[in-house]
Parts: structure tokens; sequence; C-alpha cells
């Protein structure tokens, strides 16, 4: 034990360092022969100076003495083909790492010796040197401040001439390994947030600057890919299709939230770049084609992807130059058309140019900038931002005027998108980018107005400006609100064709327009929503006769919180997603009649029938209902006089139970043989079971259960053929658990459950036909129970009487 205490302690003494510094320095050349011991000095003397920076400045005063950094610069150049590169780098970075005095870190980054281990020339088409070198970096970014910073890099009177850290970096920023790409991004966060003058100068300044502009040249193409899949006409399964699409969004957002992170380090010249390359590579072109101001051709992108770059943009990068800028633009073509000296319309061919647009933008630099909210840096930026605009629009020689009719000056831009004709994906996700902006606080007074739906009461308190009085009287939703409804209604009213997704989606829009106009609808409307709510009850009337009707009123239980929570979600938080999807999965019918399918079917009936009722709810009472007022107390006496009812409902397997009125007949079993039993179908309240027992081997009247299966879906047949045979399919899914799973790991159930099948022989065909009607007869009253359960709801005065009932 002594002994064993005496190494640990040894091992870390000044004199075992001085030790193995000297037996390194031994080292001449490294290659395969000498590589392990090479690779055991180089720990040994990583594990002593960071066991030395915490407890025994003598060690660290030893490691600067004898230069050790020197020695590992050396032991790089003298390597030959011996791949000590990679343990080397990973021994420094945990050096580094575990560094806590500012002595030593700054110890660590003078001499140069930190850059030269940067700039040595590794060879990464060799094994798998990228990960460590680029974990070496960003072990050296995480310890970088203003005060050693400076240490990294080279200087020439007041400029930065060289930073190896940052260059070299930038070397690996489009790696097709993530963890990589992670580690760049979060080197360069650590430097931008160091508050360096110099550095922020030189990587804001061509050719290192040119960083951001690939950056945002690299999401543009993404975005393009992103429209290629979407639009793609291979067969691919929905669900491949679906998850091809998250895994391409969910690059998109990763680097959005970047750009993000750029932006909250709030340094203007970092910012104005990051802003400035956004307008020009990315929003510009995604938002020229939904205002038709640039001739349709093969490289532009679809308006739909378009939209969800923009939302996507909005509720992660945000701000309120950029809130500001996309909202004067994509409102031109009505602002135009509202306020007549905001821009001149060309009135000999009806179209709009650039010329028109400029003006345009001048017009909005001067009205947000000049706004009460518009104070200080936001001021100078919104400034700026509108001037690029500008200036990109005049550079641009594919910016060409686009004709805008009669029609399209009532209706045109984003009107123009939300009146689309069969386009569900592409009105909704129009009208959800006006509600992005509408609802967003960072919004400009005059351009929230502009809109229509916040803002107008402060705008107006606020300016006495005749132009914004006019656009408060004729705003986008105060005009074209009940269009706007209708289109919503029309779709939900397309019902069975309209896939339960878009239903849903629809009735989220609608929930946020009825509030908005005080939950008031037109005669017309009025007719569609319940036209709309007719068609979902009979979908869901049409469930009480399939295979899982026993699980409506847990369904309702359980969907209905969820639901509830999804109708009241922020536009800011809503995932703009789903218009990929319903613009991807035009649903479609396969004919597909298993229990899986059946379940699905039956869930999304049910919450296609809770959206209807919710909204019905608001639109009678002005508010969602908290929970659904089912009929528990109907049958929890059903049958409770019945012993035989009670005695077997509750039977499991192995269970003994009274053979009563059961039908004798025979299964066969793959690994059990013919077996002769007796079919015992029982339902009491919800529960429906059909038991198969062998006779008791002591009691005549009493057998025990073998076999088990629900009640609900057997849709027993007789055999054509053979009239004595019952053939009986058997639900083998078990939603309390398969579906919890499928729920828990974000993934949609396969389609491996296969539906269960037996076949029943009795003596002849009068037992069969008795045996099927018996289960029938069973089945009839668990459903008869479960619509007992559910009738309050789909009562057409069942909000009446709850109202009636509050009163009380």
């Amino acid at each position: 034990m002594w002994r064993s205490l005496w190494r640990s302690i040894d091992r870390f003494s000044l004199q075992h360092f001085k030790y193995v510094i000297d037996e390194l320095r031994r080292i001449k050349a490294v290659d395969m022969r000498n590589r392990d011991l090479v690779i055991d000095l180089l720990q040994s003397i990583v594990e002593i100076v960071t066991y030395g920076d915490r407890q025994d400045p003598m060690i660290f005063e030893c490691f600067m003495e004898y230069q050790v950094l020197a020695e590992f610069v050396r032991v790089l150049n003298i390597s030959r083909n011996s791949r000590i590169e990679a343990p080397l780098l990973q021994y420094l970075s945990i050096m580094i790492q575990n560094m806590d005095s500012e002595q030593a870190i700054y110890y660590c980054f003078s001499n140069d010796y930190i850059n030269s281990i940067i700039t040595h020339q590794y060879e990464f088409d060799v094994g798998d040197l990228a990960p460590y070198y680029v974990s070496f970096l960003r072990a050296v970014s995480s310890k970088i401040n203003r005060d050693t910073l400076c240490l990294l890099v080279k200087v020439h009177g007041d400029s930065v001439v060289s930073f190896p850290l940052y260059n070299e970096a930038l070397k690996f920023a489009n790696h097709g390994e993530k963890m990589i790409q992670t580690a760049i991004r979060a080197l360069t966060l650590n430097t931008y947030n160091v508050c360096d003058d110099m550095i922020y100068q030189f990587i804001t300044t061509p050719p290192v600057s040119n960083y951001f502009s690939d950056l945002v040249c690299r999401l543009r193409h993404q975005c393009f890919h992103l429209d290629t899949l979407l639009h793609a006409k291979e067969e691919t399964s929905t669900h491949g299709r679906r998850n091809e699409l998250i895994l391409e969004t969910d690059k998109i957002v990763d680097d959005l939230y970047y750009l993000k992170d750029i932006l909250s380090v709030g340094e203007y010249r970092l910012s104005r770049l990051i802003t400035q390359n956004l307008v020009s590579l990315l929003v510009f072109p995604m938002l020229l084609p939904l205002l038709q101001l640039r001739q349709i051709d093969g490289s532009n992108i679809s308006a739909v992807t378009s939209l969800y770059i923009l939302c996507r943009l909005l509720q992660v990068v945000g701000g309120k130059s950029m809130i500001d800028a996309v909202a004067g633009v994509i409102l031109y073509p009505y602002m135009t058309s509202s306020v007549g000296d905001a821009t001149e319309r060309n009135t000999v061919d009806g179209s709009w140019n650039a010329k028109s647009f400029l003006d345009h933008l001048n017009h909005m630099e001067k009205m947000v900038c000049s706004g009460p909210k518009s104070e200080g840096a936001e001021n100078i930026e919104s400034s700026y931002l509108f001037g690029h605009l500008a200036e990109h629009i005049s550079s641009n020689s594919q910016f060409i005027g686009g004709h805008l009719n009669d029609v399209c000056t009532e209706r045109g831009g984003i009107l123009a998108s939300i009146f689309a004709d069969n386009n569900q994906s592409l009105l909704l996700a129009s009208l959800f980018l006006l509600l992005i902006l509408a609802e967003s606080k960072d919004l400009d007074y005059f351009l929230a107005s502009m809109i229509g739906l916040s803002g107008t009461q402060d705008m107006m308190s606020q300016t006495h400006d005749l132009s914004a009085s006019l656009v408060v009287d004729g705003s986008i939703f105060v005009k074209f609100m009940p269009q706007i409804v209708n289109a919503l209604l029309t779709i939900l009213a397309s019902q069975p064709s309209l896939s339960p997704l878009a239903q849903w989606h629809t009735g989220w829009f609608l929930r946020k327009l009825l509030i908005y106009q005080e939950n008031s609808l037109s005669d017309l409307n009025f007719h569609l929503f319940n036209t709309s709510y007719e068609q979902s009850r009979e979908r869901l009337w049409k469930e009480l006769d399939g295979c899982w009707f026993d699980y409506i009123p847990d369904t309702f239980r359980s969907e209905w919180p969820s639901c509830k929570t999804a109708l009241e979600e922020s536009s800011q938080y809503k995932d703009p997603f789903f218009a990929l999807e319903l613009a991807d999965c035009q649903k479609k019918t396969n004919g597909d009649t298993t229990t899986l399918s059946a379940w699905q079917r039956m869930v999304e009936a049910v919450k296609v029938f809770i959206l209807h009722f919710q909204l019905k709810a608001v639109i009678s009472k002005g508010d969602l209902l908290e929970k659904p007022q089912l009929n528990m107390t109907t049958g929890a006496t059903a049958d409770s006089g019945k012993s035989r009812a009670s005695d077997i409902s509750s039977a499991s397997f192995g269970s003994d139970v009274s053979l009563g009125s059961g039908i004798p007949c025979s299964i066969a079993f793959s690994n059990a043989g013919i077996r002769d039993v007796c079919l015992i179908p029982v339902a009491r309240g919800m529960t429906g079971k059909l038991l198969l027992t062998e006779k008791h081997p002591f009691r005549s009247q009493r057998g025990v259960v073998i076999a088990i299966a629900p009640l609900a879906g057997l849709t027993p047949k007789i055999d054509k053929d053979h009239p004595s045979w019952l053939h009986l399919r058997i639900r083998e899914l078990d939603p309390r658990f398969d579906t919890s799973k499928a729920r828990g790991n974000h993934l949609k159930m396969s389609n491996h459950f296969a539906d269960g099948r037996w076949t029943l022989g009795f003596s002849n065909a009068k037992a069969c036909e008795a045996a099927r009607l018996l289960i029938l007869e069973e089945t009839c009253k668990q459903r008869s129970f479960v619509e007992s359960i559910l009738a309050p709801l789909l009562q057409d005065n069942y909000l009446g009487n709850l109202s009636d009932n509050q009163d009380e």
C-alpha cells in the first residue's frame, strides 16, 4: 500500500517531470519504432503540468524554464510518417482545457508556440487527424480573452495582418462531419465575443470577410436543395419523404441559429455584414418570386419554399430592421395602391418597375426610421438596411418589372398567394408569414397598421400622418378578412378529400382570425363552417362502426389537451414545416385495411372533430373548452346485476370462468395442434372480449381461459366453401404501448403490425351462424355503451346545454 502511494506521489514530482523532459529531448526522430515511447512521454508531461497548474507552482515554473511547448513543436517537425500528430494534439487539447491560472494560459500562448502548432503542415487526408486538430483549435479558442488574443495574432501598425487560429479554422467550416462544423462555429463565436476592435476589423475585411458571404451562399444552396427535394418526382414513401425534408430543414434552422448567435454578439460591423449578406443572397432572392418582380425561369425557388425560409428567418433571426425590411418589401404592391404618394405606377403598361420599387424603399426608409420607436442603433441599422436593399436593386440585372393588372393591384404580392386557386399550402404559408409579421413586437407601427391585426390603436395615438389613417381604414386584414376566412372555410369544407394535417393547420389559422374579428362570421361563412362541422361529426360516427370504436372515449381524453395546446400555439413558435408537408403530401387513400391504419384513421377522426368542436366553441362562446364533457355515468352500473358478465369481463389468461352459454368449437394452433374449446363473447361497459376456454378437468360447468381477443374489430365471417368455419380478424396492435412508444421516439409507427387470424370450426353451419350472431350481439352492446358516452358531444345543442349548466 505504501509503495503504491509513493509511486503515485513520485509520478507528479518535480524530479520526475525533469526526467520525462530530458527523455523527450533525447528523441532525435519520431518513427513507428519509438512512437509509443513518445506518446507515453507526451502523456506524462500533460498529466504532470495539469497537476502542477493546480497543486505545485514549481512544476509550471519548470515547464516554462525548459520551454516544454517548444519540444512539442520539435516533435511535430521531426516526425517521419509516425502519425504522432493526432495523440500530440489530443494531449495538448487536454492540457489547455484543464489550465486554470491566467499565468499558465498566458505563457502557453506566448513565444508563438501555439501558432507554430496551428500552422504545421498536417496531412489531413491520411487517417482521422482532422477531428483532433479541430478539437485543439477549439480548446485554444475557449481560453482566449482580450489579454491573450493579442498573443495569437500578427499586427502591422494598427491592423491585424495574420490570425492563424481563425484562418485555419475556417478551412474546416464546410467539413462534412457535423462534429467538426459545430466545433468551428463554437471557435468563431468564442472569437467574436472577445470584443477586440482590431480583430473585428480583420474578420470583416476581405478576403477574411468572405466567410460570411460563403456561409449565406451555402445556406441559400441548402434552400434550393430543399426545394428540389420537395418537388422531386421520384417515388418515395410519404414517411420517407417527410424524414428527408426534416433533415434538410434541420440543417437550415441550425445555420439560422448560428447567424442569430453572431448577431447577438452586438458588434455593429459584424451585424451589418451578416445582415447585408442575408438580404442580398437569401432574403431578396426569396422575396422577388413572391412579388412577381422577376421573370420566372428555372433558377427561381418555389413560392412555398420561399415562404417557409422567410418564416423561419423571422422566427429565428428576427430583429427589428430585418422584420421591417421584409414587411416593407412584402407589402410593396399593396402599399403602392393604398398610399398614392408612396410610389408611382407606370400608367402606360400597368407594370411595376425597378424605379418605382426604389422610390418605395426610399419612402419606407423615411417612414420607418423617423417613427417614434426608431431610436439609436435601431434607426441606423434600419436606415442602412433599406439603403442596402435599394443598392441591391440598382445593381441587380435580374430585376425586371412584373406586369400587374387591375386584379393584381387589388390582390397583388402576398395577397395573390393567399387567394391562389387550389393551393392550400401556398395560402397557409402566405398567411403564416403575415401573421408572424403582424404579431411581432418589433414590427414598425406603420407597417403593422398596413397589415391590420396589431398596433393600430398605438399607431393612431402616436402619429397624425394622413397616409397612416388611410392605411388603418384599408389595411389588409380589415379589407380582406371576410375573403380570407372564406378561403380557409372553403378548405375545411372540402372534406373528406382534405388531409387531417391540412384541416388542423387551417383550423389554427381560423381560430387566430376569429379572435381578431371578434368571433363573428358572415352567413355564407357560417354555412361553410356548419358544413365542415357536420362532415367531421359524420366521420366520427363512421368510426363507431370501425374496429377501434372501444378506444374512442379514451382517445378523446388523451388528445383533447394536446389539441387545445396546438390551437393556442403562438405564431412565433409554430413550425412552418407544415407548409412543406402540405405541398408534398396530397393525401391519398391506399385502401389499407389493417388495424394499424384503422387506428390511425380513428385518431385522425377524433382530432378533426375536436378541432371543429373547439372552433364552434370559439364562435359561440368566444373561447376554447378546457376538457370534453363525456357522459361517464351512463353505464357505470350497466350489467352490474349480471354476475356472469362481471365474472367473465375481468377474466385473464388462465382464469377459471363459467362456461354458461358458450358455444363449443375447435381451433388449430401452430404449436399445439387442434384444441377443443368453448367460444364466449362478452361485453361489459367499454370492455369487450372474446374468450376461448378449455373445459376444466374436474368441473364440467367451468373452463380455463387459453386465449383472449378484443371483441371490437373481429368482423366475423363465415367461410363460403365451409359453412361451419368462422373467420375472425384479431387486433395485434396495443395502442397503450405502441403509440406511446412511437410518440416518445418522435417516429411514425411502422406497418409491421400484421392482423391476427383465427378460424374456428363448429359442429355444423347452424352452430357457426349462432356464434357469429352472438359475437355481433355482444359487440353491439359494447358499441351502444360507447355511443352513450359520446352522446353529449355529438348533440347539436351541446354548447348551449353546457352554458346553461354553468349558469346554474
